[in-house]
């Protein structure tokens, strides 16, 4: 029998551990039918509250249920890259715990993969239930991504995505502290179906992911797969340069054919503050780089286990 693995990242979600499972457990009659094995890992991001209570109990149920849970909040992208260590399926799935990656489209994820695509992936076609301002963000930071970068990354992919074992292992293989896994997918490769679907509303518990969170997360992804913020800093540093050179030009012109004296200090001190504005903002690009290179080269590991079921 070939082997399922469902990666399910959990952030105090103690209303929805129990929900999932039920829902997932709907397509029982398809496992059967394709002679399709599974098993669920948990992968507990330092939960406050009583999720790992949860997947106890449903690991006393049913054991075919797992856990990994960490020793603090360590992040989505560690949770999942703990999930693709620890399964060992043929066959490996992640998805949110929210019911905001709908189960009932693991047939249709599964005949794909069966026609021979390394991966299925899902976008969502509607950000219904979203507010306008992080959706127009969204939007604004896929076609951002689109024009800088050379790896694929769909707008409105979700991390609902099922993947062959080679697939996974080359993800494995990228073992870097700061993470992108939306991007990691793109960059690996591999041959990828997309599936659309329209958004689904989580039903309990609220989003742990504020705007601010996000705005971070699309950071990450930047300095993860484009160097252009630092082309744009360097062609900055260039324009000013040849715009000081002209300005000097115009008022050497001035001050000797028509004795014209230069202007007073306001408009020195405008000039002065725009610069080093310029200055400070290309400082910043350079600085979070040099910091993406420094955790990187501290070599912590992605996540700490404190327990597993």
């Amino acid at each position: 029998m070939k082997l399922l693995s469902v990666i399910v990242p959990c952030y105090n979600e103690e209303e929805t551990v129990a929900d999932f499972y039920a829902e997932f457990m709907k397509n029982r009659s398809f496992f059967a039918e394709k002679d399709l094995e599974y098993e669920i890992i948990y992968v507990d991001d330092g939960s406050k509250d009583r999720t790992v209570e949860e997947i106890r109990k449903l690991h006393d149920a049913d054991e075919r249920v797992h856990m990994v849970s960490f020793s603090r909040n360590f992040g989505k992208e560690a949770a999942m890259y703990a999930g693709f260590e620890h399964a060992k399926g043929d066959y490996v799935v992640t998805m949110d715990v929210d019911l905001q990656d709908p189960p009932s489209l693991l047939p249709e994820m599964f005949s794909y993969i069966e026609e021979g695509y390394d991966s299925v992936a899902t976008r969502r076609v509607s950000r219904k239930g979203e507010p306008p301002i992080r959706s127009f963000f969204a939007r604004m930071f896929y076609r951002l991504m689109k024009k800088i970068s050379k790896t694929e990354i769909v707008d409105g992919a979700r991390d609902y995505r099922l993947m062959t074992r080679q697939m996974v292992n080359a993800i494995l293989s990228v073992k870097e502290y700061n993470r992108f896994t939306k991007g990691i997918y793109g960059w690996v490769g591999f041959r990828t179906k997309w599936i659309e679907f329209e958004n689904v509303e989580r039903k309990k518990g609220e989003t742990k992911w504020s705007f601010w969170k996000l705005f971070a997360y699309s950071l990450e992804g930047i300095m993860a797969f484009s160097t252009a913020p630092l082309a744009f800093a360097s062609v900055l540093g260039i324009l000013f340069c040849v715009l000081a050179f002209l300005m000097i030009v115009i008022i050497i012109v001035k001050t000797l054919v028509f004795g014209d004296p230069t202007s007073g200090w306001p408009s020195m001190i405008c000039i002065l503050c725009l610069i080093s504005g310029v200055q400070l903002f290309c400082m910043g690009i350079i600085g979070q780089y040099l910091s993406k290179a420094y955790m990187e080269v501290k070599g912590r590991p992605i996540y700490i286990c404190r327990e597993e079921i």
